[in-house]
């Protein structure tokens, strides 16, 4: 990471929630907040992402009305759309996986308050895809936020140490059966 720089400092940039949002989103957000737990939060959520699908606030909300309705593959597609967008407004053009010392500077001079919330997009894929038992991949995405927080200002150290952890123990668990 560069030397000094703070990926939690938002500087002057704005945050995802402060886009302009296309006419008539924020009311179906509205809608749906009202109205959560019941279906029709659900075809708000979709009505307004059909609306705005590169909303920021929208693709969030989407992703936590999955998460939390425990519907974790639904809400790993949010989550990959959301970090599509981000890493198609930084200009990471690998995506994700192309974030590296030179990649951070410069996304982050486009704006530190979206690199941001696409680190924070990558840590959230992590977390559905720990849920779904697909550590390997939640393993390389938390990988590289460590690799450009090396503070670990996202707390990603904690989720790579349970990863370890359950891996040792499967691993004991296959010597054991073996034995």
């Amino acid at each position: 990471m560069a030397e000094g720089l703070d990926l939690l400092d938002l500087g002057d940039s704005g945050l995802y929630f402060d886009e302009t949002p296309v006419p008539g989103v924020e009311e179906l957000m509205s809608e749906a907040a009202c109205h959560y737990g019941e279906p029709v939060a659900e075809h708000r959520l979709l009505q307004a992402y059909f609306l705005a699908p590169e909303q920021l606030s929208v693709l969030v909300g989407l992703y936590r009305y999955y998460f939390y309705q425990h519907r974790l593959t639904d809400a790993l597609i949010v989550a990959e759309r959301a970090l599509d967008v981000s890493a198609r407004r930084l200009g990471l053009i690998g995506g994700w996986r192309s974030i590296g010392h030179v990649q951070l500077g410069e996304a982050v001079m486009q704006s530190i308050g979206l690199l941001r919330f696409h680190l924070i997009a990558l840590k959230a894929s992590a977390i559905v895809l720990l849920r779904l038992e697909r550590l390997d991949e939640a393993h390389e995405r938390l990988s590289k936020i460590v690799e450009v927080d090396e503070r670990d200002l996202f707390g990603v150290v904690p989720l790579l140490d349970l990863i370890t952890a359950r891996r040792d123990a499967d691993s004991e668990a296959s010597q054991l059966l073996a034995a």
